[in-house]
């Protein structure tokens, strides 16, 4: 497989404090990959960087073999990197169609003026949105959410619908921050076999950020770690969860 991702030596500095200092990541394309570490390791930010939040200080994001470094968070979602988010953010005074047909409009293929004027290419572009919408929506359990408003839902099901906006993007790569935080056994089962179908149907790599270890083993090809801002380990789940230096990170040198 081709790498789709790679860094070299990204690094971000916060005034003198280095929040993420010389990772290598490499991604294949296809790939699930896990990237987890303690509170505070920089997994968040690493995810700002890749998604044009924040320009690394120094070092370089190729992303399909192009340099990215300083491209904006709309120009990295149309070359097709999506996200989610730790905390939700959803539109929440929205329906679910509308939140997923906002993302859907960074593929729209007529111009602002037509969309003023309601040309008859216009009209065909809107319908077309919809129809793919509800398509996504279907794949994802969530049409018969369509017309309810976003914080009228579940929680677990504002966890799907922040995914399927994601994907209204048609991304290639889906950054996934903390996507079971807040579940329930039973909805992070859901999650796990959700996030490996996607990945299979609509042909995604995927880089996961997760604290449940049971998530991350349980559906993880390859996994990163990161303990204060640096890569301290990079191995298949089984060498991960028996690295002493992964042990340590988590639990601290004398409980190891």
């Amino acid at each position: 497989m081709n790498d789709l991702l790679v860094t070299h030596d990204m690094t971000r500095y916060f005034g003198g404090l280095a929040a993420v200092s010389g990772v290598n990541l490499r991604v294949a394309d296809g790939e699930l990959v896990g990237l987890i570490g303690p509170n505070g390791a920089g997994k968040t930010t690493v995810f700002n960087l890749l998604t044009g939040v924040y320009v690394p200080t120094s070092g370089r994001i190729v992303f399909d073999g192009a340099t990215v470094n300083g491209m904006r968070p709309y120009r990295m979602a149309r070359i097709g990197i999506a996200r989610t988010f730790q905390n939700i953010r959803l539109f929440k005074v929205l329906t679910v169609l509308q939140n997923v047909k906002v993302a859907a409009a960074l593929r729209a293929r007529q111009s602002f003026l037509s969309a003023v004027l309601r040309t008859p290419a216009q009209t065909r572009d809107d319908l077309r949105i919809h129809g793919e919408c509800m398509r996504l929506l279907e794949r994802l359990d969530l049409a018969q959410h369509a017309d309810s408003r976003a914080d009228s839902l579940p929680y677990g099901v504002q966890r799907r619908l922040e995914i399927a906006r994601a994907l209204a993007t048609n991304p290639r790569l889906l950054l996934l921050d903390e996507p079971a935080a807040g579940m329930n056994p039973n909805e992070k089962s859901d999650l796990m076999a959700l996030v490996q179908r996607l990945r299979d149907e609509f042909r995604l790599t995927v880089l996961l950020i997760e604290h449940d270890m049971r998530v991350v083993m349980g559906i993880c090809e390859r996994i990163y770690v990161l303990d204060y801002g640096e890569v301290i380990a990079e191995g298949t789940p089984e060498a991960i969860a028996g690295d002493p230096k992964v042990i340590a990170a988590y639990l601290g040198t004398e409980e190891a």
